[in-house]
């Protein structure tokens, strides 16, 4: 496996997040979802799917593990969208998410970041999956903290 944008969001991760940034529309948010490692499909398979009930519809389920709970990112926890002018890109970073006392259960394999355009109405099925990023762990009871890289999740460039 490897890190990688999924077909419906290329030429959008950018675009997406900066609309959860300026809160447009007010509901909107970035949602991150981890995968297990048990029956985790190909990333060929992965990328083409198009919503969040598409990506765990197949052998690829979301965690169960007691202490996790996808994240809903919004506005305030977003890094300011900003284009680097002097390296002509644009890098889009999060915080740093932690998980606390995730008990044993399901391997995790991915970290997932999507949209969500109207989180007080939308259902998996308007979750867009953005970009996937391996994420190894074996849950233990302790906590588990995804460290986000210094550039952050996602550069268009």
């Amino acid at each position: 496996m490897a890190d990688q944008v999924f077909n419906i969001a290329k030429g959008r991760v950018a675009e997406l997040y900066n609309r959860v940034d300026t809160n447009d529309p007010a509901n909107s948010a970035l949602i991150i979802v981890i995968l297990a490692t048990s029956g985790i499909e190909s990333d060929a398979t992965l990328r083409d799917v198009d919503t969040l009930t598409a990506l765990v519809a197949g052998t690829t389920n979301e965690v169960t593990n007691s202490g996790y709970a996808r994240k809903t990112l919004t506005d305030a926890d977003l890094v300011a969208f900003a284009a680097d002018d002097t390296n002509d890109r644009v890098d889009l970073d999060i915080p740093d998410q932690t998980w606390t006392g995730v008990a044993a259960g399901d391997g995790w394999n991915d970290f997932v970041v999507c949209y969500d355009g109207d989180t007080t109405a939308g259902t998996d099925a308007n979750i867009v999956p953005l970009t996937m990023h391996d994420f190894v762990v074996t849950p233990d009871g302790s906590d588990i903290t995804a460290q986000i890289a210094t550039a952050g999740f996602f550069r268009a460039s």
